[in-house]
C-alpha cells in the first residue's frame, strides 16, 4: 500500500515555489517541460482578510481584466474596504461598482458573517477541508472561492482549485488531452502532483499566461 506523502510547508517565499517545482519534476518528468515554458513562478501571497475575499468574490466567473476593473471601482467607492463600510454601502454602491445581484449578496453575506465572528486571519492557521468548510457556510462562497482565498491569503501548500477554468485549459493544454479536464478529471489528475498541489496550481496558471498572453490567475494581483 502506497504511503501517503508528507505534508508540504506553507507556501511563503519565492524559494519555497522553486524547492516544490524541483520536487514536481522529479514527481512527474511532464511538468518538466511545462516548467520550462512557464518561466517564473509568481508567488502570489495576499494578505489575509475581507479585502483580500472581496477581490477573490469580485472575480468569481468572470475574465481577470473584468474582476480587475470592478475591483478598482469597488475600492473606489468603498474606502477602506471592510466589513462595516461594506455594509454601510449596500446594495446600491455594490451594483454601482459592477457587481451582480448574486455577487452583491455574497459581498453582504461575507461582510455580515466577519462581523458576526467568522475570522479570516484564524482561518489561514486550520487545516485546509476545516478552513474551507467554515468558509462554505457563507452564502455566496463555494469551495472554488475558499481555495483561492486559502491558497493566496494562507500560502496552503496542497490546494489545487480543480474548478478553475484556467487550470483545466492549461493542463489539458501541456498534457496534451483531447478534450479539457472538467473539474472531477482534473482533481484526480492534480492528486499525483500531492503534497505541492499549491505549487503545481501556480506552476499552470503561470503556463496559462505563457499560452494565452494574458494572466488567468484570479483574485490576488501582486507577484
Amino acid at each position: 500500500m502506497a504511503q501517503a506523502p508528507e505534508p508540504a510547508a506553507t507556501i511563503g517565499t519565492a524559494e519555497d515555489i522553486a524547492t516544490a517545482l524541483a520536487t514536481l519534476a522529479v514527481q512527474d518528468a511532464r511538468l518538466v517541460p511545462v516548467i520550462a515554458l512557464a518561466g517564473t513562478v509568481p508567488l502570489r501571497r495576499q494578505a489575509p482578510g475581507f479585502a483580500s475575499l472581496a477581490e477573490i468574490i469580485v472575480a468569481q466567473q468572470v475574465s481577470k481584466a473584468s474582476a480587475d476593473a470592478i475591483y478598482r471601482r469597488l475600492t473606489s467607492l468603498i474606502e477602506p474596504l471592510e466589513p462595516a463600510t461594506v455594509l454601510a454601502a449596500g446594495e446600491d454602491v455594490l451594483r454601482a461598482a459592477g457587481l451582480s445581484r448574486p455577487k452583491q449578496k455574497t459581498m453582504l453575506a461575507a461582510a455580515q458573517a466577519v462581523t458576526a465572528g467568522l475570522d479570516l486571519h484564524h482561518l489561514c492557521g486550520l487545516d485546509a477541508e476545516e478552513a474551507m468548510a467554515r468558509m462554505v457556510a457563507v452564502h455566496g462562497i463555494g469551495r472554488w472561492t475558499a481555495e483561492i482565498y486559502l491558497l493566496f491569503c494562507a500560502g496552503h501548500p496542497d490546494i489545487f482549485p480543480a474548478r478553475d477554468i484556467a487550470l483545466q485549459t492549461a493542463v489539458g493544454h501541456a498534457l496534451g488531452l483531447a478534450d479539457r479536464p472538467g473539474e472531477k478529471a482534473l482533481a484526480g489528475l492534480s492528486e499525483s502532483w500531492a503534497p505541492h498541489r499549491g505549487t503545481a496550481a501556480r506552476l499552470f496558471w503561470a503556463y496559462y499566461a505563457a499560452i494565452k498572453g494574458r494572466d488567468g490567475v484570479p483574485g490576488p494581483k501582486n507577484p
